[in-house]
């Protein structure tokens, strides 16, 4: 008997879990854009840190400044050290929740409302937009749009360069997150 419950358990253990509901990928996407009169500004960071609890409906996501790509080397360092200062303020982060259930094992894409902590630049603001989540082969698929301004997160831009950047930057966010074992 002891034996039997040995097995069973081991078995249990390694299979993959029947209710589980975390789902994560460290292979997340967040770009921004910004339409300037000079120049268009575009970056892309792909090494996002993100966790769906679709139990407890929470979302959370992390990056490093430093993991924003531009095509031109010139502004990735003049974003890192003189915008966003990355080597005081390397990180940013979202956390928050949703309030809409959506069925894990149907295929489908539910719409949310997300509400949370945005943390840029050492300020932390409390965001709240839309979003969805796409369920497909046991893996979601999380992506939202937003609009953040950079004086709301206390990010200077210098008065030369001030006209010909936009006071506005549009955010894309993409996890493709497939279930923790």
């Amino acid at each position: 008997m002891k034996k039997l419950f040995t097995v069973a358990f081991s078995l249990i253990l390694l299979s993959p879990p029947l209710f589980c509901q975390l789902y994560m990928t460290r292979t997340g996407f967040v770009g921004f854009y910004s339409k300037a009169p000079l120049e268009d500004i575009h970056a892309e960071n792909n090494q996002v840190y993100a966790i769906i609890d679709a139990a407890k409906k929470n979302i959370a996501f992390t990056l490093l400044i430093k993991g924003f790509i531009f095509e031109k080397e010139l502004m990735q360092t003049h974003f890192n050290e003189n915008y966003l200062e990355s080597d005081k303020y390397p990180k940013a982060s979202f956390s928050g929740s949703f309030t809409t259930d959506f069925p894990l094992n149907s295929d489908g894409t539910y719409k949310i409302l997300l509400k949370g902590t945005l943390s840029l630049h050492n300020i932390t603001k409390i965001i709240e937009l839309p979003a969805s989540l796409t369920v497909s082969a046991g893996r979601i698929l999380g992506t939202a749009q937003f609009i953040i301004k950079p004086e709301d997160y206390q990010i200077s831009i210098p008065s030369i360069v001030r006209d010909k950047i936009a006071r506005e930057l549009t955010v894309t966010v993409k996890a493709d997150c497939s279930i923790i074992h």
